[in-house]
This record gives structure tokens, sequence and C-alpha cells, in this order.
């Protein structure tokens, strides 16, 4: 008898799902809408999404095509993996479309965040990122700034086993905790280290505030550093000393974007998150790749000791010898190619649009998927093979003119 009542309430159990299931499906089911899947009720399928990554692309690209609908994220979305259609929303922003991030990595990088605002606040915090970040910087205090630590950094893997990974990871985050703070030990450096890493696993997760979930983790986390940024900036207008750092410039005089304290905390926490996963796996794969073939590490090790030979051993890199590095630009492009950090970016419509011959409604999200370019052997001979010197074939205006690398130059503007 107990045997029976278990099977039955088992067999209403699946029944339940699956009318749970085809609801959400029907829920969705509008005409004008393209081909797809939804999952379940609020979770859609966003553990496939995370858990499968390209595969789940490939996947539901083979069943429907390159325009497709799902629920990924905590929120219904259209995928694009469509070169021209691609194309034409990123070129057409300002109709009807606006940056669409998951509302869980709103919340935890900050509603000043440049990926969070729009119309004008959007060209001030776009204005004040490049101001810290751009060009000019880059060439008059970064990159010497940055020389410095990464000697200082490579100096303790002598006479030990490396994890890259790690090792890479600890090097994003602890270089850009530099630049923006002048934080390079201590208690605070320890206590910034512990927070971010549980603000990053936040970031791509359903917003289920929760004790225990990632999303609450994350949430926690921001709060954290928002106070240690917080008395770091009290601290700094207190004793009105001026360090040569971002938080130093973005507090000066000099800097003509003025923000006020929330918009400074959230624009750092930007420049921590940007730059932590792209460049920390960027370098982790370059490695590997360099490991892997003998022949670019070899004539990368001749272009960097030719440069050296030209210095003194304690000279720093200066910019005229990054802009000579014509085989290790190379190689980061190979490299951003092949191992392709960045997959898309997300688009949310702000009202009832039309794209690709669909009606997507309002408040959708577009995922614009542009990782499958990076592969096209149109555009790339043998695209899965490493080879730095197909860039060195190749013009600044034949790369200009490149659709994949004409998607990655709007995607960092």
């Amino acid at each position: 008898m107990a045997l029976a009542i278990v099977i039955l309430a088992l067999f209403l159990l699946l029944c339940f799902c699956a009318a749970l299931f085809q609801w959400n499906e029907v829920r969705y089911r509008k005409n004008g809408l393209p081909p797809g899947t939804m999952g379940w009720p609020v979770f859609g399928e966003t553990s496939e999404f995370l858990k499968q990554g390209p595969n789940f692309m490939n996947s539901k690209r083979a069943r429907y095509g390159s325009f497709f609908k799902s629920h990924i994220l905590g929120s219904p979305t259209v995928i694009s993996m469509d070169p021209e259609v691609n194309r034409y929303i990123l070129m057409n922003e300002s109709k009807g479309l606006v940056a669409g991030y998951p509302q869980s990595m709103l919340d935890i990088l900050g509603t000043c965040n440049i990926a969070a605002v729009h119309g004008d606040a959007h060209k001030l915090m776009r204005g004040a990122l490049l101001a810290i970040v751009g060009p000019t910087m880059i060439k008059d205090r970064l990159l010497l700034q940055v020389d410095e630590f990464m000697r200082s950094h490579l100096r303790n893997w002598d006479s030990q086993i490396i994890d890259i990974q790690e090792k890479t990871k600890q090097m994003a985050f602890w270089t850009s905790l530099k630049q923006t703070t002048s934080i390079v030990s201590g208690p605070l450096w320890e206590s910034f280290t512990i927070e971010f890493f549980k603000l990053v696993l936040g970031t791509f997760s359903l917003p289920i505030d929760l004790p225990g979930t990632n999303y609450r983790i994350g949430v926690q986390a921001r709060n954290n550093i928002v106070k240690l940024l917080k008395k770091l900036i009290s601290e700094r207008v207190n004793s009105k000393i001026q360090k040569d750092d971002m938080l130093g410039y973005l507090l000066s005089e000099e800097n003509k974007y003025k923000l006020n304290e929330e918009q400074i905390i959230d624009q750092i926490i930007t420049v921590f998150y940007s730059g932590y996963e792209t460049v920390s796996t960027t370098s982790m794969m370059a490695v590997k790749f360099l490991h892997d073939h003998p022949k670019v590490l070899q004539q990368l090790r001749e272009e960097h000791i030719a440069l050296r030979e030209k210095k003194n051993p304690e000279d720093p890199i200066d910019w005229d010898d990054f802009k000579a590095m014509d085989f290790t630009r190379a190689v980061i492009f190979e490299t951003s190619r092949l191992a392709t950090v960045v997959n898309g970016v997300l688009r949310k419509t702000t009202k009832d649009l039309e794209v690709n011959g669909f009606l997507i409604p309002k408040g959708w999200r577009i995922y614009v998927y542009t990782r499958e370019i990076n592969y096209d052997p149109f555009l790339y001979s043998e695209p899965f093979t490493f080879n730095p010197w197909r860039w060195l074939a190749l013009s600044w205006q034949r790369i200009g003119n490149c659709r994949g690398f004409y998607i990655f130059t709007l995607l960092c503007n």
C-alpha cells in the first residue's frame, strides 16, 4: 500500500511538472516571436545556458536556426547568432535598444555602472571611464605602473609550481586594485580580495535573494566593498593627499567629469570587474598557446630580447616599446580570437521592435552572440589553428574592415 502511494505521488508530481513546463511554453507562444523553448517558470533555461555554454547555443541553432528565443538569466531573451543581424542590432542602439545586462549584474555592479545608465548619464560615465583608462592615461601613467607591478609580481613565481589559472586571476585583480586605489598589501588588500571574488560569483546568477544563493553572496560582497571604498574616500578627502591612482584622479580638480561618491564607487567597481575575467582568462590561454607552439614562443622572445638590448635591465617598457611589439600584438589578437572570452553582449528593447522579420516585445533582451564569428572560415583560414602570423599579414585597414574585429571594436566602445 505504501509503495503504491509513493508511486502515485511521483506520478502526480511528474504530471504537475509537465503541466507547469507546458504552461510556460504556451505563455510565451505569441504571434511574431521567433521559434525556441522557454524552459521552466522563473528559472527558464539558465542552468543549461551556464553549464553547456557554446554547446547550448549550437544545439539550439541546429534545431531553430540562427535566431531563436529562450529564457536565460531571469529574462525572456532572443538570441541572435547571425552576423548581419548582429551588426544591425549593434549599429542601431538608438532605435529602441539599450544595454540589457542581467538584473543580478546591475544590482551588484551598481545603478551608476555604465551598463545600467543611458543618455546623458551614460555619456558622463563613459567620459569618466575613458579619462582613467583611455589612451592618454595608458601612455602617461598606467603603462609604467603596470610594468612595475608585473616585475614585482613575477619575481614571486621563481622556484615554485605555478597554478596559472589562479595566478592570472590574482594578477588581473591585484593590478586593478593597485591602479585604482594604490593598495598592494595589508588588511585592506586582503578584505578587498576576499569580497571581490564573492562579488564575481553573484553577477551571473538568477536574482533570487535567498540565504546561500550566489546572488545574495554577491550583493553582500558589494555592500562590504562599498563600505571599504567609502572609508577610503573619506580618508583621502580629509587628509587632502592626492595619490597617483584612478581614485585620486576621480577625486581631483583635474578631472572634468564631476562625479558624486556613489558614481565614483560604481566606476571603481566597474574597473575591478571589467578587467578581471577577460584579462585573467586571456593571459592564462596565452601561456597555454605559447607552451603548445614553441615557434611562436621563440619569435615572441626574440622580439622582446631585441627591445631589452636597447635598454638597461631595470628600465621600464615605454610607449615606443609598446608600439614596436608587432608580433606580441599579433599573439594577443590571436589568443583573444581563439579563446573568445567575451561571447557576446546583451541589449534590451525599450519598445516593441521588429528584428529579422520577428516582433520582439518591449522589455525583452536580445543576446548578440558573436563567438562563432571568430571561427568563420570565410574570415580566417584554418580558424581553429593558433596562427599569430595571420595578423601580421593583414594591414590595419583590413583588420578594421574585418567583421569580427569591427564587432569587437563596437563592444569596446
